[in-house]
Parts: structure tokens; sequence; C-alpha cells
């Protein structure tokens, strides 16, 4: 009945049936298993352009965008998308003035940090991490995770990046006006290594833009796909994401799809040798 209706040849029909897969099917399959591969490995956060990436870039594969995108749709496999969240807290006044103004590139390491304190419930109480980011290369140099939110955990996060990445004095640490990075204590801290402070306007979340936008991945990639039973699960799956997946392998458009780490080891050897 279906050959009749579709005017189709029941010899013809039967060829079709029995017919052996495309060269160009086989290759989707394959390309296909290649593909759901990158995205497990990615904890299933890429989307189609991160997964080009991975493939071009870390595999050598020649394939097309557009390819990708169908392959992908047509096994239901796609990244994490962000839910925007309002925030209710008024910044305090700055004590330093604005030396960033929204230029978000560096063209050395250890020229321009921003910082900022993220929060996340478990079922058991808050956890809040504090973080210092590179804005050459995106990498995270700096972080602490704790349960109160308090000048310490900022303070401990700067540390950290001076012990890690040794920077000389005059680098430009940017925050906003919350008052962990308005009190004393961080301030001292700034001065006594010769750091310069640098805050945006009351308000604007766009003046600290970079390391929002880390944030940002952070909460749709980690915190919001997860119920967490308690606060030492959380902060070691926060630790855990930053040191073993966003730091070594997680490819970032800005960076010509390259990690932080290997955006940072690339350039650096190209600076050695010239």
């Amino acid at each position: 009945m279906a050959c009749r209706f579709l005017k189709v040849s029941t010899s013809g029909y039967y060829d079709w049936a029995g017919r052996s897969p495309s060269a160009r099917e086989v290759a989707d399959a394959d390309l296909t298993t290649t593909i759901r591969r990158i995205h497990a490995d990615s904890r299933e956060t890429y989307g189609a352009p991160r997964v080009l990436a991975e493939l071009r870039l870390g595999l050598g594969v020649r394939v097309g965008r557009k390819r990708v995108a169908r392959l992908m749709r047509a096994d239901g496999l796609i990244g994490v998308s962000h839910r925007r969240k309002r925030r209710g807290w008024k910044p305090d006044t700055a004590t330093h003035e604005d030396l960033v103004k929204r230029q978000f590139r560096a063209d050395a390491p250890n020229r321009l940090w921003f910082c900022d304190i993220t929060q996340h419930r478990a079922k058991d109480g808050w956890v809040y991490c504090a973080a210092v980011i590179d804005a050459y290369s995106r990498r995270i140099v700096g972080w602490s995770i704790s349960d109160r939110i308090t000048a310490e955990i900022v303070v401990d996060a700067l540390e950290m990046a001076r012990w890690r990445r040794r920077p000389e004095p005059g680098t430009v640490v940017h925050a906003d006006r919350g008052a962990q990075y308005t009190s004393w204590l961080f301030g001292h801290r700034l001065r006594q290594a010769g750091l310069l402070g640098s805050m945006g306007r009351v308000a604007s979340s766009v003046d600290n833009a970079l390391i929002e936008s880390f944030w940002s991945t952070m909460q749709r990639e980690l915190l919001d796909r997860t119920t967490w039973d308690t606060r030492a699960e959380l902060a070691s799956a926060m630790f855990e994401w930053i040191e073993g997946f966003y730091n070594p392998r997680r490819r970032h458009t800005s960076l010509g799809d390259l990690s932080p780490a290997d955006y940072e080891a690339l350039h650096t050897a190209a600076e050695i040798a010239a």
C-alpha cells in the first residue's frame, strides 16, 4: 500500500530496505560516537561551538560547524544554558578608584586581576567561594572556600594568588564594593604587597564583568545541576571543578578555544622563543 501511495516499485523498495548504509551515514555514526565522548568529558556542558573546537583543535578532525550541530541535535546532546538571577544587595562606598574602566584584556600575565565572591546553598548551609582571575588567560590564580563570608575569605584567595604567581608591584586588583573588599584588612594586604586596588561604580556588575562571567559559568555548569547534601560535598566539587576542569581543560572562545592553562603555556613559550 505504501509503495502504491508513494508510486515506488516493489523491487525498488526492497532494494532500498536491503541496501548497506552509505559512506556518509557510516561517517556520521562514527563522528556521533566521538561527539558523545567529548560531550561526556566536558561533564555534559559543551554545546556545538566547544565540541567543534575540541574536534578541530584537540583531535585534528576536519568538520563543519553545521554538521556538528546537526548530529548533536539528532542525538539529543545539548550544552548547559544560563538562567539569570536578580541580586538584592547595596554596595559599600568605594575605597579605590576605578583603574580598569571595563578594559578586560591584559597583554601579559599578572598585570590585571579581578576578584569576587559567590555563594551556593547545600542542604546543611551556605558555602562561599572567593576567587581571583587573571585577565590575561582567564585562569583562576587564587581561590578560597568557607562557610562564613568574612574579610578573611577574600584575603586567603588573594594570598593564594600571590603565592602562586609572585606578581610584581603594580599589579591591578579590581573588585566590587562588597564589604569584604572595602575592609581595612583587604586594603592593608594590597598595600603590603605593592598591589594597586581598583573598584567599579556603585551597583554596576558590568564593571566586574570578567569574573561575573566566570561565576555564571560555574553556576550553570556545576552548581545548578545538582542538589548538594552537605557543605563539604559542595566545597569539594567547587575545588575539583576549578583545578580539575576549568583551569586545565575547559575551552574559552575568547582564548581561541584554548583552556587557560594551554593559552598561558602557548604564549609563554612564544615569548621565551622571541
